[in-house]
């Protein structure tokens, strides 16, 4: 087998899982924010037929990089692992008061990552980064309180995946978002455990088209029609005065003193209609 100066060349699964609020948090809470982490997510690796043991992790406190091995199981890690991971963490969170639950965002990707020297290198491991710490992401789980668990697929998994029926998500329950975090531009589409995601406001950064389902999620919001999420369009619709309301059109045709023309133009924005007057 030829290969070239990079090394060999592979696609593997990717995981990236980071917990909200570790930063703000005082000692007490980060040890126990460390010790529940790798718990929850040994036991849905155990729960969904995945050897955790054989993953390639890299660990930082509140947060978790792993790559499975080659030929692991993608509906596995996307549906019965993230199932039994939200299920976990609202078991931990049961009887503990808000500032003391735990909550996770977590990323999934399928990609090229090769190792290297100190881990892996390749496209892979930083766009499932990007998309782990970018803003729609971490507003979806800002946004509902209530949530243990907001999940986001990269366009390889959720299409390839999701959109052809492999899992028991419905393609709907999830939401196109475009993602940009430092260089990385590209789209996700995110799930928030037991929210509908396309209600939640994600903000500027939350803004998406109609996702591979067919589902405009966004159809006729003020928010995120276009992908620099300022929800114009750009286009300008030409608009025609009601019947009867230039008056003085009307008095000019009659003969009847002096003419005066009124144009009324205006530009379409979502629905909304702002008129402006010239002479």
């Amino acid at each position: 087998m030829s290969v070239g100066a990079m090394g060999v060349f592979d696609r593997r699964l990717l995981l990236a899982v980071d917990a909200r609020g570790y930063g703000s948090a005082d000692t007490a809470r980060q040890r126990e924010i460390q010790t529940v982490l790798p718990r929850l997510l040994s036991e849905a690796a155990e729960a969904a037929g995945l050897d955790r043991a054989s993953w390639v992790r890299q660990s930082a406190g509140d947060s978790e990089f792993a790559v499975l091995p080659a030929g692991s199981d993608e509906q596995a890690l996307v549906e019965p692992f993230m199932r039994r991971l939200d299920a976990g963490l609202r078991a931990h969170n049961r009887d503990r008061v808000p500032g003391a639950q735990v909550a996770l965002r977590a990323a999934v990707h399928f990609g090229p990552a090769s190792e290297a020297p100190n881990g892996f290198v390749g496209p892979g491991p930083v766009e499932v980064s990007r998309i782990l710490e970018s803003d729609p992401l971490r507003r979806a789980l800002a946004a509902a309180p209530d949530a243990a668990l907001a999940v986001a697929l990269t366009a390889p998994v959720f299409t390839e995946l999701v959109a052809q029926g492999y899992t028991n998500f419905r393609p709907e329950e999830f939401r196109e978002v475009v993602v940009e975090k430092k260089e990385y531009r590209g789209r996700a589409w995110l799930w928030v455990s037991g929210y509908d995601v396309h209600a939640l406001d994600l903000g500027d950064s939350g803004s998406s088209s109609s996702s591979s389902s067919g589902v405009d999620s966004d159809s006729g919001s003020g928010s995120g029609s276009g992908p620099d999420g300022n929800g114009s369009s750009g286009s300008h619709a030409d608009v025609s005065p009601p019947s009867g309301s230039d008056s003085a059109s009307t008095a000019a045709a009659a003969g009847r003193g002096d003419s005066v023309t009124t144009n009324l133009y205006g530009t379409a924005i979502n629905g909304n209609v702002v008129f402006g007057i010239s002479k």
